[in-house]
């Protein structure tokens, strides 16, 4: 394999600051190391000589699917859960963070959170539900 010997007037590829991007170049200014400065031949101005970049792979993100996450939680917390101290579900009763709640629908739930005015956030086990309280 020869090596090419680069001189002033030759052809390169560089990173231009002013297009943004790789393209070609004429070499003007030619040194021991390499290209000293360069001609981009869209623009047509003159900089140092910048090699091209090399684009980065998109990185993946790997996200955790809310309703396997909340499953994992109702499985770690459900057996320190009660069933008997659970209280049954009424829109008139108040229910304070980590209370059980049995509800007819939905079974058995773990108030997580205050929602808002008249609403918790209840962890079942088929997911989070919001729900009206007093």
């Amino acid at each position: 394999m020869q090596s090419t010997t680069l001189s002033a007037g030759d052809p390169i590829e560089a990173r231009c600051t002013k297009c943004r991007s790789n393209n070609n170049h004429i070499i003007v200014v030619m040194a021991e190391s390499g290209p000293e400065k360069v001609q981009c031949n869209i623009c047509n101005r003159q900089h140092k000589y910048r090699p091209p970049t090399i684009p980065k792979k998109p990185g993946v993100r790997r996200t955790v699917d809310p309703k396997v996450a909340e499953q994992k939680e109702w499985q770690s917390l459900r057996p320190d859960m009660d069933s008997k101290q659970a209280t049954g579900y009424s829109m008139t009763t108040a229910f304070k963070v980590g209370a059980l709640m049995n509800h007819p629908a939905f079974g058995l739930g773990i108030v997580q959170q205050l929602a808002g005015p008249r609403k918790i956030r209840v962890l079942f086990e088929d997911g989070k539900k919001t729900m009206r309280c007093k």
